[in-house]
């Protein structure tokens, strides 16, 4: 059906072009004929010109059969198909020319030339037009060619971006999952059946949130907000009054737009290197503003923090493997390019900060 409707496309280009060209040309010959010929006789040699281009109009259509046939054969085949259509069709149209200037009708109009006489003395001047408009065929038919190809090539890139993006997604969910499932399987061999309950509504509510939403998509903070409360009170069924969690988020960034589950694998990391290695627990805060045209978040901890010997913007968690957070660096590299900050650095006095600057868009 695509390749249906794309043939009607070109077959309705085609006729645009002719009908415009030749009816450019009858308008090129009766701007010149102005010059030097009476008003009284410009509706009848208009009437000749015209039936002359409708005459070359039928001959072009007939070459483009003709083309068409050899589109696909070597050039020196192609190049040779043009030279040769083009003059037997000038040598067609000559004779049907010479034919119409008998006739009372056209008697006043000389065709043979134009009155422009032939550039060539064996070969017509019909010649010369036919050739060019077989030339503008090809070109316009390259240039179709060229921008279906580049269009092919667009589709094909975003496609691969959509993949990309998908396939990060589909490695950042079994993280979650694999840490989530053994928590309740943990609280089930306890018997801690009420808890173990818990934890599975919230965790169905979360997976609910992160299906209706793919990672290309972008939502407000404001919602992104409230997935993340919904995992951390999952994570507040395992780590109970071990975690605290403070949120200072100003009003006009609630309503920007950031990438769906962006938020969750840093808190998680936080999660597993600042809460999860303390026997007293500790605290993660979560601060979102706007500064500069720019939605700046901090995800904060009182952990270990970073060992001292890395370079700061590089730096993670220690012992982290780095999946979730190169998926993370990863997405906003597809989506913002390179105007997009993702950085790590220590917490004063102790812990550390993760830093996630992006454009600021209000939904």
């Amino acid at each position: 059906m695509a390749a249906r409707r794309l043939a009607l496309n070109r077959s309705g280009q085609f006729w645009i072009f002719q009908l415009l060209g030749w009816s450019l040309w009858v308008l090129l010959l009766v701007v010149r004929d102005l010059t030097f010929v009476p008003a009284e006789y410009m509706l009848e040699r208009v009437g000749v010109f015209v039936i002359d281009a409708g005459v070359g109009l039928i001959l072009t259509t007939l070459l483009r059969y003709i083309y068409r046939r050899v589109w696909d054969m070597p050039a020196h085949v192609r190049l040779l198909t043009v030279i040769m259509g083009s003059l037997l069709a000038s040598l067609i149209w000559e004779p049907i020319k010479s034919l119409i200037t008998t006739t009372e009708f056209g008697a006043s109009v000389d065709l043979s030339d134009y009155g422009w006489g032939s550039f060539v003395s064996f070969v017509p001047m019909s010649f010369s037009l036919i050739l060019t408009w077989s030339l503008l065929y090809f070109f316009i038919k390259y240039y179709q060619l060229f921008q279906i190809e580049k269009e092919k090539s667009l589709r094909s890139e975003a496609l691969a971006h959509e993949a990309q993006l998908r396939m990060l997604r589909y490695q950042l969910n079994p993280h979650f999952l694999f840490n989530t499932l053994n928590a309740i399987s943990t609280l089930v061999l306890q018997q801690s059946t009420e808890s173990a309950n818990t934890m599975l509504t919230k965790l169905s509510r979360f997976l609910r949130y992160s299906l209706e939403h793919d990672l290309h998509d972008q939502v407000n903070l404001a919602h992104e907000l409230a997935s993340v409360r919904l995992y951390l009170d999952i994570e507040k069924v395992r780590f109970e009054e071990r975690m605290q969690v403070r949120f200072n988020i100003a009003p006009e960034a609630e309503q920007a737009l950031v990438p769906s589950m962006l938020l969750q694998p840093l808190i998680e990391n936080s999660i597993k290197h600042a809460i999860a290695l303390s026997e007293d627990g500790g605290l993660i805060e979560i601060d979102a503003s706007v500064q500069q045209q720019q939605l700046v978040i901090h995800i904060s901890d009182d952990g270990p923090g970073l060992p001292e010997d890395e370079p700061v913007i590089e730096k993670s968690h220690p012992t982290s493997t780095g999946v979730g957070l190169k998926n993370i660096r990863d997405r906003l590299r597809e989506i913002y390019g390179q105007d997009y900050k993702l950085e790590f650095s220590q917490r004063k006095p102790l812990g550390c900060r993760v830093t996630v600057s992006i454009p600021y868009v209000r939904k």
